[in-house]
């Protein structure tokens, strides 16, 4: 029965979230009413002391980061900057590889530091226009902005900023940039894999006489006439944001060495803070504000008038989107503590392979919350503790345990109640009848990149 409660909390979550309601108002309710099923009277003690105990640490650690994204996205997106760059990729590879330009766009601005959200508003216009003069299927843009910024660069390749490359540092007192080349194979995989899957999906419906399609909803109207900036200043904070996270990763820890004590005026006692736990997270911050400045430099002309609007927009959407997150994070603390999940752990680690299990646990809980960072969260926070102990008497570096779980948050996530999937969904204006299909396609390949990472690993031994 207590397997059955805990289960039943994640399927309400699930459900909830893909019935279009809010995360941010479900996660206790689910969590909470676990509790109740469980033991009645622990229910108000652990909504205080653990669902908005976890909530708030996460919102303390990670809220930064979705704030800078988002503001820098939408900066990126006011000043031009990523229609530039846009029409710059369609000048050099041409119409005839629509698919594979905007792969690239997004993976270039994902990799930039731009939110995912962000990534689809601002590729969604151009993306429509490449397929229709190539006359390519719309039904398979949501699955081509996908593969760009859903997979490698959101959790594969070494550096990115996005969060589910971020989270895994915390517990594992890493950098963004661990395991490099297992990071580097596992993107070429997904991008290879990815693009010979919508290649034949292309195929398959040219010879089915299929093309753009007529009467569809929600088509851009991109005018003609814009006046585009230099796609080389363009990709210069994009450029700046990834040079400056490498840089500052390695610079935070020189500077402050690897605990630092704060002792100002007014404090009673000094403030100890462990800096390598922090360092991947300040060096995004940093990264991020110096790419801020650069466009409002380069750009404040163009977006100046729009720039109040604008940044309320960025907060707004941050602010949901860290809520979000920071909810499913509560709610796998308090899931994690119940009878039930520990009954299921106990099942995962069963799975005599350290690295195996981490990438089942992952996976899993990512596709049953709907959310990469969620189900990582939820997941790390839970046994982050027997991963490690796992890995140190495996001798498997910890680095290697990051880039794991980052890839296996990234697998199985984009199930039919992933808030990305339904945002981009909707901008385009395609249904899950329509379009899901071949995201599911991009989402089966994410989740086999995993497993194939481990493979290389215990094959080479490469970090």
């Amino acid at each position: 029965m207590s397997v059955i409660i805990a289960l039943a909390a994640l399927a309400l979550l699930m459900l909830a979230a893909y019935r279009g309601y809010s995360v941010i108002l479900f996660a206790p309710i689910a969590a909470l009413g676990a509790v109740l099923l469980t033991d009645p009277s622990a229910v108000a003690p652990a909504f205080t002391g653990v669902f908005m105990e976890k909530m708030v640490g996460f919102i303390k650690l990670y809220f930064p980061v979705f704030l800078l994204g988002a503001v820098f996205g939408k900066l990126i997106e006011l000043s031009g900057f990523s229609r530039s760059i846009v029409a710059a990729a369609i000048r050099l590879l041409g119409t005839g590889q629509a698919m594979l330009v905007i792969v690239l766009v997004c993976a270039l601005l994902t990799y930039g530091g731009v939110s995912l959200f962000v990534v689809v508003f601002a590729v969604y216009p151009f993306a429509a226009e490449m397929f229709r003069q190539s006359n390519i299927p719309k039904r398979l843009i949501p699955a081509t902005i996908a593969l760009g910024a859903f997979s490698f660069t959101m959790d594969a390749l070494p550096g990115t900023p996005q969060i589910q490359n971020i989270i895994p540092t915390t517990f594992f007192n890493t950098t963004a940039w661990a395991a490099p080349w297992l990071g580097l194979i596992g993107s070429l995989f997904v991008l290879g894999m990815g693009m010979l899957y919508l290649r034949r999906q292309l195929n398959k419906a040219v010879r089915a006489g299929e093309g753009y399609g007529t009467e569809l909803r929600n088509e851009p109207e991109t005018p003609d006439d814009i006046k585009l900036p230099s796609p080389w200043l363009a990709i210069a904070p994009l450029v700046l944001v990834g040079v400056a996270n490498l840089l500052f990763t390695h610079w935070i820890p020189e500077f402050y060495g690897k605990t630092h004590s704060l002792q100002l005026a007014g404090m009673a006692a000094p403030l100890q803070t462990d800096v390598s736990k922090l360092t991947a997270i300040w060096a995004v911050q940093a990264a991020l504000l110096l790419g801020i400045v650069l466009v409002l430099i380069s750009a404040f002309g163009v977006i100046r008038e729009k720039l109040a609007e604008g940044t309320k927009s960025a907060v707004g959407g941050s602010l949901l989107a860290a809520m979000n997150t920071a909810s499913e994070y509560g709610f796998g603390a308090v899931i994690a503590s119940l009878p039930g999940f520990l009954i299921l752990a106990d099942a995962l680690k069963g799975i005599p392979n350290p690295l195996v299990n981490e990438a089942v646990t992952v996976t899993l809980l990512a596709g049953i919350t709907g959310s990469a960072s969620g189900g990582m969260s939820i997941a790390l926070a839970a046994m982050s503790d027997s991963f490690i102990a796992a890995a140190n008497a495996a001798n498997i570096p910890l680095e290697v345990m990051h880039r794991v779980a980052s890839m296996a948050s990234g697998g199985m996530d984009t199930l039919p109640h992933n808030g990305a999937v339904i945002t981009l969904l909707a901008v385009t204006g395609l249904t899950h009848r329509e379009a899901y299909k071949d995201i599911f396609g991009i989402t089966i390949i994410k989740t086999l990149a995993v497993f194939f990472v481990i493979g290389v690993f215990y094959t080479t031994g490469i970090v």
